[in-house]
């Protein structure tokens, strides 16, 4: 049945990311923890916390670098996850719960703090950037992974988000913040006496076809699986999967396959000192 005028507004739901199943998410985005742990340049000795770990990408490479890991993460699903991989590689990491606006860690407790496309994702920006520079010991060095605002994957996001938002009624959000912008960062970090360099990288997404892509992304991405759900009881379901279909189809850059080529930011930061 169509919506009245007077059904007052849902917001949409808050991420929860151990919902479907992030590791398919995690194996396509290993090579970007990859590039940023090597770029950390982590020493033996170094503590090392992997902030937003998921399932432990960041902080199982960063274990063969030094004993003192940590990966810290909101969703006890992916932490059970990470210790099980830590346990069958014998990784020394350790894994616990814990938020961008509150990191279970002791002040200057961090040599290296990693984050892969994960403190993006949190609610209040300022809050993570005083929490962060909080644990980062004098010398320690911040590395974070960020998507531009422009590219197929945002094309995708919001095409999700948008219907979402639209099945729900609920009102446009503030915009988010620009974890990939050189002067939005610096601007953040600045009051805690740390500056903002950048880099810019890429991956490759493949699949055999556009739709394999696409029905892998919407069963297992938590971002996907909450969003058609959500659409699903509102009977426009397949209109999303069609509207992305063509997104990532006018996109593809392998005729006989699929394959996409997607930029992105590695923001390296440390102390003004």
């Amino acid at each position: 049945m169509p919506e009245t005028q007077s059904a007052p507004a849902t917001p949409p739901p808050a991420p929860d990311w151990g919902v479907g199943r992030y590791e398919s998410t995690a194996a396509r985005l290993l090579p970007v923890a990859r590039e940023v742990v090597r770029r950390a340049a982590i020493g033996a000795g170094e503590r090392v916390l992997d902030l937003g770990c998921g399932t432990g990408n960041a902080a199982l490479l960063a274990a063969e670098h030094t004993a003192d890991v940590v990966g810290v993460d909101p969703a006890e699903r992916l932490l059970e996850v990470a210790r099980k991989r830590a346990a069958e590689l014998g990784s020394s990491a350790g894994f616990r719960a814990g938020s961008a606006a509150a990191i279970p860690c002791a002040e200057a407790s961090a040599d290296v703090l990693l984050s892969v496309f994960a403190v993006i994702f949190a609610p209040d920006p300022s809050a993570a950037a005083a929490e962060m520079a909080r644990v980062l010991a004098p010398g320690g060095r911040i590395l974070l992974s960020a998507w531009p605002p422009r590219g197929v994957l945002q094309d995708v996001n919001g095409a999700a988000a948008g219907m979402v938002k639209a099945a729900l009624g609920a009102p446009d959000g503030p915009p988010p913040f620009g974890w990939h912008d050189l002067d939005a960062l610096s601007a953040l970090f600045a009051p805690h006496g740390l500056r903002v360099q950048l880099a810019e990288v890429s991956v490759e997404f493949t699949a055999p076809s556009v739709d394999d892509y696409l029905d892998e992304q919407a069963s297992t991405h938590p971002l996907a699986v909450s969003g058609f759900a959500v659409l699903q009881r509102h009977g426009r379901a397949e209109e999303l999967r069609e509207r992305l279909r063509q997104i990532l189809e006018a996109a593809n850059e392998d005729p006989g396959a699929f394959r996409l080529t997607c930029p992105y930011v590695v923001a390296t930061v440390r102390g003004t000192g």
